[in-house]
Parts: C-alpha cells; sequence; structure tokens
C-alpha cells in the first residue's frame, strides 16, 4: 500500500504557515519581557534618583537610627532586628546616583553622590563603633561573623539586586521592589560589623566587613551604569568625552579587581569548607579504637597550613605507632599535609595542671567524666535487657509445665536453652531457642507438630526448634 502521510514539503504554504505561527508564539513570549511600555521618562527616572543622593534633614536621622537599630540586631544576633535595620537603611541612593551620574556622565551629580556615600559610611562607622563600645558584648555573634567573609556569590547578589532596583526605580509599576533589594545587598549590617571591628580593635572584623561593603556598592553602582546604557538615557550636554572614557575605563577596572578578589576568597573559603568535611569524616570514621575514645577535636587552617588537633581518653594508645598509623590514613583520605596533634592519657590531675584556663579544664574533666558513665550506663543497660529476657524466660517455662502436662501428658521431662547457632562458612552467629523433650512414648509427627506450635505460640517465638529424646541428654534421674 503506498504511503499516504502528508509530506510537508508537497503541501504549498504549509511550511510558511507553520513559521508564521512559530514567529507568532516566540513574539508572543518575547512581549512578556517587553518594558518599553512600562518605562519611566528619563526626566523623571532622574529626578527620583536624584532626591534620594542626599542625607539632610530627615534622611540623616533616618540613616542613625538604621545604624543602631543593626548594631542592637548583631549585638544580640538576632535576624528579624537586622533585617529591620536593612529596610530602614537609606544607603542605596546615593550608590544608584553616582551609578546614573557615571551612565549619563553628569559628574556633578557623580560628586554629589560620592560626597553623600562617603559621608555616610563615615557617619556610619562612628555611630555603630560608639555603640559597640559602651554595649556590654564584645565576642562576635554569628550574624557579624557572617559579614566578613565576602565571596563571588555576594558580587552577583549586589549586582542582581542592584539591576532589580534600577528597573523598579525607571518603571512605572514598582511593586514593593526597593524592600527586597535592600534586604538582599546588604549595605548596613556591614557598616555596623566594621564599627565594632573598630571598637575592639579587631581588623579581620574592619577589613572584611569594609571590603563586603566595598563590593554590594561597586555592584549596585554598576548594575545601575549598564541599565542606564541599555535604556539609552541622554548624556548631559556638557560632557567630557576624554573624562568619561576616563571614569568609564576607572570603574571597569576596579569592578575586575573587585570579581577577582572575590573569585580568590571563594576559593579559598571552597578549599576550607572541604578540608573541615574531610578532616571531621576522617575522625569519625578512622579514630575509633577498643578502650579509647575521642573526647574532643578541632580543624582548622591557620598559616597556610591545615590541622587536626584530637583529645583521646581512655586507654593510652603507643604515641609513635598511632602517629604513624593515622599519618599513613591522612594520606589515604586526601588529606596528605596535614598536621595531626594527638593528646592522650588524661586524668584528672593532668586536666588539672594544664596551662589552659579552669574553665576549659574542668568543662573537659567534665566531659570526660559524662562519656565514661554514657558508656557504663549503656553497658548496665545491656546486662539489664539480657537478665530481664532470661527471667522471663524461665518464668514461662515453669508456667508452661502444668499445661504441658495436661495437654501432652506423654512428656514426662522438658528442658529449655537460648542457643548460638553460627554457621562455619560465614561465620554469622544466631540466637534460636530450643526445647528438648523426653517421653516414655514414641510421639506421632502429629503430636510433635502440635506440641511445637503450641510451645511456638506460648513463647511468641517461631523459629523454636524441638527435639524429642536427644541421645545423651544428661535428664535428671527420678
Amino acid at each position: 500500500m503506498a504511503d499516504v502521510t502528508p509530506d510537508i514539503q508537497t503541501q504549498p504554504g504549509l511550511k510558511e504557515k507553520l513559521l508564521e505561527r512559530l514567529k507568532a508564539f516566540l513574539k508572543d513570549i518575547l512581549s512578556y519581557f517587553n518594558v518599553a511600555n512600562d518605562l519611566e521618562s528619563q526626566q523623571d527616572v532622574e529626578q527620583s534618583i536624584r532626591s534620594g543622593v542626599d542625607f539632610k534633614g530627615s534622611q540623616l536621622l533616618v540613616l542613625i537610627f538604621a545604624i543602631f537599630v543593626a548594631s542592637l540586631g548583631l549585638n544580640t544576633d538576632s535576624i528579624p532586628v537586622v533585617i529591620g535595620a536593612m529596610l530602614i537603611s537609606p544607603l542605596m541612593g546615593p550608590i544608584i546616583g553616582m551609578g546614573l551620574g557615571i551612565g549619563i556622565a553628569d559628574y556633578t551629580l557623580l560628586k554629589r553622590s560620592f560626597k553623600n556615600i562617603s559621608m555616610a559610611v563615615i557617619g556610619s562607622l562612628a555611630a555603630s563603633a560608639i555603640y559597640f563600645l559602651i554595649s556590654p558584648q564584645y565576642e562576635g555573634s554569628s550574624q557579624l561573623l557572617a559579614r566578613t567573609s565576602p565571596s563571588i556569590y555576594d558580587v552577583f547578589v549586589a549586582l542582581f539586586g542592584g539591576a532589580a532596583g534600577f528597573v523598579s526605580i525607571a518603571c512605572r509599576n514598582k511593586g514593593q521592589v526597593m524592600p527586597g533589594v535592600a534586604i538582599a545587598t546588604s549595605l548596613m549590617p556591614p557598616l555596623c560589623t566594621a564599627g565594632y571591628g573598630i571598637a575592639t580593635w579587631q581588623g579581620h572584623f574592619f577589613w572584611g566587613a569594609l571590603y563586603l561593603f566595598f563590593t554590594n556598592m561597586i555592584f549596585i553602582l554598576f548594575a545601575t551604569w549598564i541599565g542606564v546604557k541599555i535604556l539609552k538615557y541622554k548624556a548631559v550636554v556638557y560632557q567630557n568625552n576624554g573624562r568619561n572614557k576616563r571614569v568609564q575605563t576607572f570603574v571597569t577596572i576596579v569592578v575586575f579587581c573587585t570579581v577577582g578578589v572575590s573569585c580568590f576568597l571563594t576559593y579559598q573559603m571552597i578549599r576550607k569548607n572541604i578540608f573541615l568535611a574531610k578532616a571531621q569524616a576522617f575522625v569519625e570514621q578512622q579514630m575509633i579504637f577498643p578502650n579509647t575514645q575521642v573526647l574532643s577535636h578541632k580543624e582548622y587552617i591557620s598559616g597556610g597550613k591545615r590541622y587536626i588537633d584530637v583529645t583521646l581518653i581512655g586507654t593510652a594508645l603507643p604515641k609513635d605507632s598511632l602517629q604513624l598509623a593515622m599519618m599513613n590514613k591522612l594520606d589515604s583520605v586526601g588529606l596528605g599535609g596535614t598536621i595531626l596533634q594527638i593528646k592522650q592519657g588524661f586524668s584528672v590531675g593532668a586536666l588539672t595542671t594544664e596551662t589552659s584556663s579552669p574553665e576549659k579544664n574542668f568543662a573537659e574533666f567534665y566531659a570526660m567524666a559524662q562519656n565514661e558513665l554514657l558508656q557504663r550506663q549503656s553497658v548496665i543497660d545491656s546486662l539489664k535487657d539480657v537478665i530481664r529476657f532470661q527471667n522471663r524466660f524461665n518464668d514461662q517455662s515453669l508456667e508452661i509445665a502444668p499445661e504441658i502436662k495436661v495437654l501432652f501428658p506423654g512428656v514426662k521431662d522438658m528442658a529449655l536453652s537460648q542457643m548460638v547457632v553460627t554457621s562455619v562458612d560465614s561465620l554469622h552467629p544466631d540466637t534460636i531457642s530450643m526445647v528438648f523433650i523426653r517421653s516414655p512414648y514414641v510421639m506421632s509427627e502429629k503430636d510433635r507438630k502440635k506440641l511445637l506450635d503450641f510451645l511456638r505460640l506460648r513463647f511468641d517465638d517461631h523459629k523454636m526448634g524441638l527435639t524429642v529424646n536427644p541421645h545423651g541428654f544428661p535428664w535428671p534421674k527420678n
């Protein structure tokens, strides 16, 4: 039979119709991304951005309040309070103003925005430093520490957050974008953390947090600049092309340098996280000994070298042999070159004569005592379970003896036992219950099965075995 399947090539106009439908479908899809009809005029957008550049009057007061709210949130390690400070903070204004100034070559606006953001940064650092000087807390909380490790991920957050912020300003349908951008880009908490570093003279807090703020600022600025170029905003009339080129080149270099540093820090962070995960798994899986336990362990990187500190408690192990064996295992799991420091053989006296603080000594001794108690309690509970089971087994044996005598008159003696059965080939042990019966009469197969079913039901043990008149069994003499 001939093939009657329609051929697109043989039907005139069919191919063209399919292409037209495909184009219409793609055009309909792309229409969802068209923002041309929703855009504000350049004049309105500029007016909106310029009005948020200056920190004077109410804006300055709001900034001061936001600083103290963020400092309180970091001080108490409260995420909701930190988020509240991000929402209050007006720091986005001058940063977007700098991006607009570069994009339209308005260097008067650029200078004014830079001056205002500089004053805002200085004021934020001063206010937060004063707060933490009088605050009773002097140890970094987790929220503080989280603001001192900038990475490439922070670059992407600031870039896309800044893009969302500029689009919301440039469009009529603004929605609730700016509060979300304020939270995502996180400008205020890093400044407060830097102020904490000043108050406590901790450079890693100050420089790490300040770099994170700088990263967020640069990429919000960069996203605004790119947005201005995409929307083709007209430059100011009095622009200087040579100056404009120099400024844009400088910003481009700063952007690439920031990305480079962030990539390096991200690489270092990933390497550290991989090491910490491998080191922790090594201690938990490899350092297992019969009469010795790991009391505590710490994995860290210092001065470019990797360390694992382990404290053992229990029977002291040969130091040299243990060190050699563990170093070989470190090589096998990809931790070669790691410095393994093992402490063991602690007693109460040893713990109290350590050079560390009394609080640390007490904590180690308490942990040692707790581990020992848990071990002993585990053994006691296990023995109790064995005794409880054996007593139950014995009690049940005595209870069913009268029943056996009535139901099976031919049974004269009965013995019950828990036995361990081990396969010679697999060496896999198993525990079974066995019943031995002495009967002067020959028991039929039916009676044996009936007796076995009765015993399994009474003892609730479907694997129980039965032997009748075993040869050589030491039955009691009557």
